[in-house]
Formats: C-alpha cells, sequence, structure tokens
C-alpha cells in the first residue's frame, strides 16, 4: 500500500541521534519527503543558530524534544516558541517522561516516545494534524 506524500517540510529537533533518526525514518515511512534535523544541544551552546535553522528550512511543523534537565529544557523551547523565526509553525513535542516533565512544569501535550512502534505511530498523525492546521490557517 502506498503512502500519500507530503511535500512541507518537517523539522526534527532532538538531543539524542539516535531519537532524531528513529523519528525521521519513521516519518520518511510515512510518506513524508522533506525532513530537516537538528540538535538542541547545539542550538542552545551557539553551535547552530535557531532562527537562520528555520529560514533556511522553513519547516511548517517542528518535533521537537524535551529532554532531561527537563526544566532548563523547557526554559529554553519557550524562549524559542516567543521568537519571531517561530512565528506561524506548529510544534510537535516529545519526551521520555511526561509524567516527570509535567511534575516539574505543569501539563502539556508532549508525547512521550519510550521505543515502543506506536508511540511513533501518535508522532506521525500528531504531525499530519498540525500540517492539516497550517494548511487551513
Amino acid at each position: 500500500m502506498s503512502h500519500p506524500k507530503y511535500e512541507d517540510v518537517v523539522a526534527v529537533v532532538n538531543s539524542s541521534e539516535d531519537t532524531v533518526e528513529m523519528v525521521r525514518q519513521c516519518l520518511i515511512d510515512a510518506g513524508f519527503t522533506s525532513i530537516v534535523t537538528g540538535h538542541v544541544h547545539d542550538f542552545k551552546t551557539g553551535a547552530d543558530d535557531f532562527p537562520k535553522f528555520l529560514r533556511q528550512h522553513d519547516p511548517a511543523v517542528i518535533v521537537y524534544d524535551i529532554s532531561i534537565p527537563y526544566h532548563k529544557n523547557w526554559t529554553f523551547l519557550r524562549l524559542l516558541l516567543d521568537s519571531e523565526a517561530m512565528r506561524g509553525r506548529k510544534v510537535v513535542l516529545t519526551t521520555t517522561n511526561k509524567k516527570r516533565l509535567e511534575e516539574l512544569v505543569g501539563p502539556t501535550d508532549a508525547f512521550e516516545i519510550v521505543g515502543k512502534p506506536y508511540d511513533l505511530e501518535h508522532i506521525v498523525e500528531a504531525v499530519k494534524v498540525a500540517l492539516g492546521q497550517q494548511m487551513h490557517r
């Protein structure tokens, strides 16, 4: 069975190279044709420029992971979300421990990735929904 093709750019931003590749491959398998990747650590340290990354690739949706230390990484994400470069973009949040994240920052709509195949299916569906919302804004 053939998947529909999704032409919109999707960015996968995570701290783990293995997770970046796992999510990227899952999106490719689901029919996404344009996926770019970045690493949270590189953006936090200034080794890579997040606004420049967004301008260069213009992703409609960003799959962004909140990792340990949750509170610091949540604060960094909030700074990114408030930036001009993020305006109009949809974000799908992931984490490896949603319960702990929410104990520290309150309720979120993050998807927990613990390595089960259906974890990735939820992320793919969330990206599809975000793209649908993006197209109707």
